[in-house]
């Protein structure tokens, strides 16, 4: 079995309180994954990730961990993760695992024992706790500001603030204190102990502070997501500062014990050249690309990001990945039917009315863009029911929200639980098929009709697509071989060669274009004629030369 797998896999993303629900309880959980399988297997992927499934007060979907070595009540057992992780492998599927290593929930061990003791003791320590500014200390001790909105300090009964960059329930670690450093290289081992095959690292880039006083205040950036931090801030005090890489040059020894080694892969919202210092041969193995997710429907914006991403990783002797959806994030086939720089927050605000939808162009341009993304050297993560072709549920009602960024924001960006709602199975029922009752988050009533049963055996659908384009893929996703065919890559035309004598091309302007000879491989569109219309990709096979 290669030790480089990742390399050209194909990984698939389940956040587990929205895939499958077991027992009836409106919660997905590791019983339901298990009972679905066989949809991955049959997909053709090559290994799963998990989003967090530990227990947890849900303040933040998850990622506010009460204990990393454990599975939350509501979601199984630890025996039945291992079930789940013998079944993924009895199937040829890898498992890899979220970490969140930047931050605890409120309701840990630690934190509770770090607010019963004092003010300078070690339990605070491992915690991110300073004196307030002002004269009764009653101000933050900096004007840093939470990734969901107001301040990212958070005052406690004896006076002092803890820092959290995101929700109040989340403190960050200070990952100055040698103890929580050896707590996690020793959580990574429990977890390899039990057979997973590596780890998504949660907000890599955020765990080292510069925290020397005074408190450097954060110039403000131009990006309303906070995002791009770093024309205003080159030396940033909270994000993506150098020491972090000491960390995960810890951590590579630690996954290099194992045999066979396992893996890591970095999220972190970084332009591409800083992202791939975490890619350097004893540091991490991945790195998300979200420069290619936030990408225009352009073919000029796809040859810039491909050309920059491919060479990027190059440079420190990996490969990129490539990733069009996630839990944090609009889905796609409904971002493509929007037009070009709409404000996606002031959409969901509307109910995803203003401006409207073109759902049918969104859905068209969704499936080309599976195709572009597929046929790229590297790896491929697919977010769950993004081979469904769901849209966003931009008009859930504010009363089911969960997201922490609705409360912290008063109301004003209504946050990601559009993207999360319950996956669909079945044409009928409380839950199409995702449990025996409704779900947490309530579908659209037209989802059944998007439902895995109703797409199987449909050449048409998007998840006959999805699972074409991985069976395809195969033949020539290990020869990392990649050019640019100046021939046909010109205007609205994206065209790449792959594996020698696969010519990947994808129109993203309206007009039609001429369609070199050669076999058809697989189209997003069905293909009259000798053109490729525009909004879709093809798959063609021409020999190595023209």
């Amino acid at each position: 079995m290669s030790h480089d797998w990742w390399r050209d896999a194909v990984i698939y993303q389940v956040y587990p309180r929205s895939f499958a629900d077991s027992d009836g309880d409106g919660l997905g959980d590791i019983p339901g994954i298990t009972r679905r399988i066989h949809h991955l297997a049959a997909l053709g992927v090559d290994a799963v990730w998990l989003s967090p499934f530990y227990p947890s007060p849900l303040a933040d979907g998850g990622y506010d961990v009460a204990d990393f070595r454990q599975v939350d009540p509501r979601l199984g057992t630890l025996e039945d993760f291992d079930a789940l992780v013998a079944a993924a492998h009895g199937n040829g599927i890898r498992v890899i695992v979220d970490i969140v290593p930047n931050h605890t929930s409120d309701q840990h061990e630690w934190f509770r024992q770090a607010l019963a003791a004092a003010p300078g003791s070690p339990e605070r320590d491992r915690y991110v706790f300073r004196e307030g500014a002002g004269d009764d200390g009653e101000l933050p001790p900096s004007g840093w500001q939470s990734m969901f909105g107001g301040p990212a300090w958070t005052r406690v009964p004896d006076g002092q603030w803890y820092l959290h960059l995101f929700a109040r329930e989340q403190p960050d670690l200070n990952w100055a204190d040698p103890g929580v450093r050896a707590e996690f290289t020793d959580i990574l081992r429990f977890w390899c102990r039990r057979g997973v095959d590596g780890f998504r690292i949660d907000v890599a880039n955020a765990l080292v502070k510069d925290l020397s006083e005074p408190l450097r205040e954060v110039l403000p950036t131009l990006d309303p997501a906070g995002v791009d931090h770093f024309s205003a801030n080159p030396d940033h005090p909270h994000w993506d500062r150098p020491e972090v890489h000491e960390i995960y040059r810890e951590w590579r020894t630690v996954l290099d014990e194992f045999d066979p080694p396992r893996i890591a892969v970095a999220e972190a919202w970084l332009p591409s050249e800083r992202l791939a210092l975490y890619l350097r041969s004893d540091e991490l193995h991945q790195a998300f690309n979200f420069e290619f997710l936030r990408c225009a429907w352009s073919a000029d914006a796809y040859r810039q990001v491909v050309t920059t991403s491919i060479a990027d990783a190059s440079a420190v002797g990996t490969v990129a990945t490539w990733v069009l959806s996630n839990h944090d994030v609009v889905r796609p086939a409904s971002v493509l039917g929007l037009p070009l720089g709409t404000d996606l927050n002031d959409w969901l605000m509307s109910g995803g009315t203003a401006p409207p939808t073109d759902a049918a162009l969104g859905r068209r341009r969704a499936r080309a863009a599976a195709l572009l993304e597929l046929a790229l050297p590297g790896s491929t993560y697919v977010y769950q029911g993004e081979e469904l072709g769901l849209p966003e549920v931009s008009d859930l009602p504010a009363e089911v929200l969960r997201d922490p960024t609705w409360e912290r924001t008063g109301h004003t960006v209504k946050g990601r639980d559009g993207c999360r709602v319950p996956i669909p199975w079945e044409p009928e029922g409380p839950s199409f098929g995702f449990g025996p009752g409704p779900g947490w988050l309530p579908q659209p009533d037209d989802w059944g009709s998007l439902s895995v049963r109703a797409q199987t055996g449909d050449p048409a659908s998007s998840l006959e697509l999805y699972r074409a384009a991985l069976r395809e893929r195969r033949a020539f996703s290990a020869d990392h071989s990649f050019a640019w065919e100046d021939a046909f890559n010109t205007g609205d035309v994206l065209a790449f060669r792959r594996g020698g004598d696969v010519l990947v091309l994808v129109n993203t302007g309206p007009a039609p274009v001429p369609l070199p000879r050669g076999e058809v491989i697989l189209a997003s569109v069905n293909l009259t004629g000798e053109v490729l219309p525009g909004d879709a990709a093809v798959w063609l096979r021409t020999g190595s030369e023209r």
